[in-house]
């Protein structure tokens, strides 16, 4: 098999596919929960206590303050993002869970009382 034909099965495989959907469209949420957090929750955060810059902490050669910007930052973010899902979550539809069907055991009853039932 050639190289190009080894590529083109490659790409052609569904989760490929689906994989650069998911990346592309991540990437534009992404930029919409910056967005969301930036303009709408730090806006507000920052009226109540006040904008919270650490970037001016420096200990030695480490830039600590930098590192807490964005470790609040990131915990701000994650919040948002979990509570987005939990709301997604309440509005799709609940699955049903599949009807309980005979146990492994009593099939395998059934298999060797047939069995022993044959002449």
């Amino acid at each position: 098999m050639s190289l190009v034909q080894e590529f083109k099965d490659f790409i052609n495989r569904g989760n490929v596919m689906d994989l650069a959907v998911g990346v592309i469209i991540g990437g534009a949420f992404g930029k919409i929960i910056d967005s969301f957090v930036g303009d709408i929750i730090m806006p507000i955060i920052g009226s109540v206590i006040g904008k919270p810059d650490y970037s001016a902490l420096v200990v030695g050669p480490v830039k600590l303050g930098s590192f807490l910007n964005a470790l609040i930052g990131f915990l701000i973010l994650a919040f948002v993002v979990f509570m987005m899902v939990k709301a997604v979550n309440k509005l799709m539809p609940k699955k049903e869970a599949p009807p309980a069907g005979p146990s492994e055991t009593d099939l395998l009853t059934d298999i060797r009382d047939l069995l022993k039932s044959r002449p």
